[in-house]
């Protein structure tokens, strides 16, 4: 039997975009060990999955200690793994890697070099541009195991998965509501990815004038304040159900699988809705690489806006130093990104899949 980890330290959006090297290497060798190395708060995205056996799940400030982290490699080298993924490819997941004893460690080539130190017996180099649907995110995790375990095209899973329990699929806290809802990421996951609040009012305020629906708010639990400073400010309070959240991934995922379709800001949130099959609507952050992302876009199903795209002649170059220039103060940008523009594109989505709820 073969033993497969894969590394992914990171958000809950790469979490489970990353599910995808599971699905699939599941498919080359079904009697397969596959086991996940993740933070502890981004688990709930690979619950239940039926291609994962064991979920390793570490505290991100913990393994920063140097003990926890030795005693981490520890484990993972006694657990005897044949082939390691990498697609986090930072300095601790190398380190990982390289004293595991794996046979073969794959991670990602960084800017077309290999580190100096090989902490990896085979790399893969990103790919220059998306060529598939499913945004070149996702495309450069199934490159990194269709490079060396071969699947044909029509036989690849690019799609992450959510799998519900049964009782998940019961989850009945909207049903004393009449209408149907849907969820609105109200506030980025992080302030880089957070439209101005006055704007996110506008279109909460159009979404409940327009349509005969409930609207329910998604933030961290640690956004509750700035969530109720916009819910204060919306003028049709009666369509918002603001006393129904869920502080969990695992409850977030069984609400999000109650609604309509979901609307919010670039983000792990996005990726689960669609792993749910919901139809979504994404404004990304200016400084955001669409084509990294926008995984599934076909302008019904999922469709998205970004600055870029309405002003393309905004930047000579897009690089990586502007884009992080840009992160450390989006606000100016995202200001330019107006309810208007974003109604433009928003309305058509909104009239395609709540027509039988408009007013």
């Amino acid at each position: 039997m073969k033993k497969i980890l894969v590394i992914q330290n990171k958000r809950i959006g790469d979490v489970l975009i990353a599910s995808v090297i599971a699905q699939n290497m599941k498919t080359i060798y079904p009697d397969s060990q596959i086991d996940y190395l993740v933070y502890d708060y981004t688990t709930g995205v690979i619950n239940n999955h039926p291609a994962i056996d064991n979920i390793i799940a570490v505290n991100e400030k913990e393994l920063k200690q140097f003990m926890v982290m030795k005693r981490l490699i520890k484990r993972i080298k006694k657990t005897n793994y044949d082939v390691i993924f990498d697609p986090y490819t930072k300095l601790q997941s190398r380190l990982i890697c390289y004293f595991s004893g794996a046979d073969m460690r794959i991670g990602f080539q960084k800017r077309g070099k290999n580190p100096w130190f090989k902490f990896y017996t085979h790399t893969v180099p990103l790919l220059e541009e998306k060529t598939h649907i499913s945004g070149k995110a996702i495309q450069d995790r199934v490159n990194m195991f269709n490079s060396f375990f071969k699947l044909p095209e029509d036989k690849i899973d690019y799609q992450p998965h959510i799998v519900l329990t049964e009782s998940e699929k019961q989850y009945d806290a909207l049903d004393k509501y009449s209408k149907p809802a849907i969820m609105l990421g109200v506030l980025g996951s992080t302030p880089q990815k957070s439209m101005p609040y006055q704007y996110i009012v506008s279109v909460i305020d159009y979404i409940t004038y327009n349509y005969d629906i409930n609207v329910l708010f998604n933030y961290a639990p640690d956004q509750k304040e700035d969530a109720l400073n916009i819910y204060n400010q919306c003028q049709n309070k009666d369509n918002i159900i603001i006393d129904l959240y869920e502080d969990s991934i695992r409850g977030f995922i069984t609400l999000m699988n109650k609604c309509e379709l979901l609307v919010g800001n670039e983000g792990g949130v996005v990726h689960i809705a669609k792993a749910l099959d919901k139809p979504t609507f994404t404004i990304f952050s200016p400084y955001v690489l669409k084509e990294h992302w926008a995984s599934f876009e076909n302008g019904k199903l999922h469709t998205s806006i970004h600055l870029l795209e309405e002003k393309p002649n905004l930047f000579d170059e897009f690089s990586v130093e502007q884009r992080r220039k840009i992160e450390e103060n989006p606000h100016e940008l995202y200001r330019m990104l107006t309810p208007e523009m974003i109604l433009t594109k928003l309305v058509p989505f909104l009239d395609l899949h709540l027509k039988a709820f408009k007013n």
